[in-house]
């Protein structure tokens, strides 16, 4: 297994990362305790996971990855400082906190939720699933799908400062040890770190974005940001969500198949690029 530095973090990571969001709805409690065993033997350290999982998001789903991850570390609690763990808190879905807007507030009440439900102490790396903000991300990267000028730059900036007081607070209270983003953009990243320069407080270390041979909008903008500035790009759906694998080619849609169990969104894209 290789490893690369996490952005600015000093931590080192698998270059495989294990994804969970499919623990607790198509995975179960023994899937994923086989599927934490043989990514640890391959030299993975890095696992993810979110409040929201597993998905589909819903009310009823919502919060079984991470108790399924905490089974796990409470029966492995000797390995738990082998592994990079990584979760997100997520804004505006109505069964969460209400459907509220990231915030001091909601970041420290959602850290403290999932400690719960993953049975530790800390998180290695606590990510914002996405902004507040409409972001060109989940299939919305075409187009006249959203308007930039929606959004107050003056407001959302207040807003991201609001929010990297909370995680702030985290990090000194010892709940977590790095922040990072997740679907964002150059505009969010150089925000957050110009705001974490000015006001003392932690600074992004990592971005976890879409990025596949279907899907690859943030090269180079983005990328060259990330580089620059020493922020991990995380690439995440790199086979297109199963496309690339070839398994969907044709309409098929196999049994017991992510596509098969669901459409949302327009996440899963069959696009005319999936044929070449």
């Amino acid at each position: 297994m290789r490893y690369s530095p996490l952005g600015s973090s000093g931590l080192e990571v698998s270059r495989a990362c294990l994804g969970t969001m499919t623990w607790g709805t198509q995975n179960t409690q023994q899937d994923a305790d086989q599927q934490i065993a043989y990514a640890l033997s391959k030299g993975v350290n890095f696992i993810d996971t979110a409040e929201m999982y597993s998905i589909p998001p819903t009310a009823e789903s919502y919060g079984k990855t991470e108790t399924i991850i905490g089974n796990w570390l409470v029966r492995h609690a000797e390995q738990r400082g082998d592994i990079i763990l990584a979760s997100k808190i997520a804004p505006g879905l109505p069964w969460v906190r209400g459907g509220k807007p990231l915030s001091r507030e909601t970041v420290i009440e959602a850290v403290d939720n999932s400690l719960q439900r993953l049975q530790t102490d800390y998180i290695d790396l606590y990510q914002l699933h996405w902004p507040n903000r409409t972001s060109p991300h989940f299939g919305k990267h075409f187009p006249n799908r959203y308007a930039f000028t929606a959004a107050s730059a003056e407001a959302e900036t207040a807003g991201m400062l609001d929010i990297l007081q909370g995680l702030d607070a985290c990090v000194k209270a010892g709940k977590i040890r790095y922040c990072g983003l997740s679907d964002d953009t150059p505009w969010g990243i150089a925000t957050y770190l110009k705001l974490s320069e000015q006001h003392d407080l932690p600074c992004m270390v990592s971005i976890q974005n879409e990025f596949n041979l279907l899907h690859s909008k943030d090269w180079p903008y983005l990328v060259e940001h990330c580089v620059m500035e020493n922020v991990a790009f995380l690439p995440w759906s790199p086979l297109a969500g199963g496309m690339l694998s070839g398994k969907y080619l044709g309409g098929a849609r196999p049994e017991g198949s992510r596509w098969t169990m669901m459409q949302r969104n327009g996440l899963f894209r069959d696009t005319e690029a999936s044929s070449a």
